[in-house]
C-alpha cells in the first residue's frame, strides 16, 4: 500500500546497514524513500529513473547506490516504509465496544487500498500492469498490503460466527474478496474519493442482512 507524501507519524526508513565507511544518515535515507514513493505515483516503476530520484532527494547517484544496489531493492524498501507506517498507525478492531455490524463496517473501511494512502489504487494498478516484467513487486504488495487487510475481514467474520452474530456456513473468502474489489470497481467507474469514503456503509447495508443472525439488526442503520 503506500503515498505521495509522508504519512503522519511516519517512521524513518529502515536502515539496511551501510556497505562500509561512514554511518548512514537516516534523514538522507528517508529523503530518498519519500522521493521514490512520489516517483512511483507520477512515473510508474518502469519509467521512474534513479537519477530523478536522487535529484528529487537532493543527493548524488553514488549516495543512492551505496544504500540500494538497484531500482527493485529501493522500491521494495519504499513500499515497506509505507507498510510499516500503516501497521504502526492502525489500532486493533475494538470488538469489545463495537456492535457486530459496526465491526464489519470498520473492517471493510480498513480493506480500502486508500485507507491511508490516497494513491494506493493507482500504485497497485501500476504493479498489476508490471506483473509480467517485475512479478516481485506485485507479489510483495499482495503479501504485505493486500492479504493482511482482506484476511482481516475473513477473521472478523469467523469471530462473529463464533459469537453467534453471523450465521455459520458463509463463504468468508468470497465476501472479503468482494468488498476489496468494490473499491477498485468504484474507482474505475469514476467515483471520487469522497464518494468512495461512503462505500463501507453502503456495502454493509447490502451485505449485512444476508449475514446477521439477528433479524432485528438486519436493516438497522449503520452505527
Amino acid at each position: 500500500m503506500t503515498q505521495q507524501h509522508t504519512e503522519p507519524g511516519a517512521q524513518p526508513a529502515r536502515k539496511s546497514g551501510p556497505r562500509g565507511g561512514r554511518p548512514r544518515d537516516p534523514a538522507v535515507d528517508e529523503a530518498i524513500i519519500v522521493a521514490t514513493r512520489r516517483r512511483l505515483v507520477s512515473d510508474g516503476y518502469t519509467r521512474m529513473a534513479l537519477g530523478d530520484i536522487a535529484s528529487d532527494a537532493g543527493v548524488t547517484r553514488p549516495t543512492l547506490y551505496r544504500r540500494w544496489p538497484g531500482k527493485l531493492e529501493l522500491v521494495i524498501e519504499a513500499l515497506d516504509y509505507g507498510f510499516r507506517t500503516q501497521t504502526a498507525a492502525t489500532p486493533p478492531l475494538a470488538l469489545d465496544t463495537l456492535t457486530p455490524r459496526a465491526a464489519f463496517t470498520e473492517a471493510i473501511r480498513r480493506v480500502d487500498p486508500c485507507y491511508y494512502n490516497p494513491d494506493a489504487i493507482v500504485l497497485q494498478g501500476g504493479f498489476i500492469s508490471e506483473a509480467d516484467r517485475v512479478p516481485e513487486l506485485l507479489a510483495h504488495v499482495v503479501e504485505r498490503a493486500v492479504e493482511p487487510r482482506v484476511s482481516q475481514v475473513e477473521h472478523l467474520l469467523d469471530h462473529l460466527v463464533e459469537r453467534g452474530a453471523v450465521r455459520p456456513g458463509i463463504d468468508t473468502r468470497t465476501i472479503a474478496t468482494m468488498v476489496f474489489g468494490a473499491f477498485f470497481g468504484a474507482f474505475l467507474r469514476g467515483d471520487d474519493a469522497a464518494t468512495r469514503a461512503g462505500l463501507p456503509d453502503k456495502l454493509t447495508d447490502a451485505l449485512w442482512p444476508a449475514l446477521t443472525t439477528d433479524a432485528g439488526d438486519a436493516h438497522a442503520p449503520g452505527v
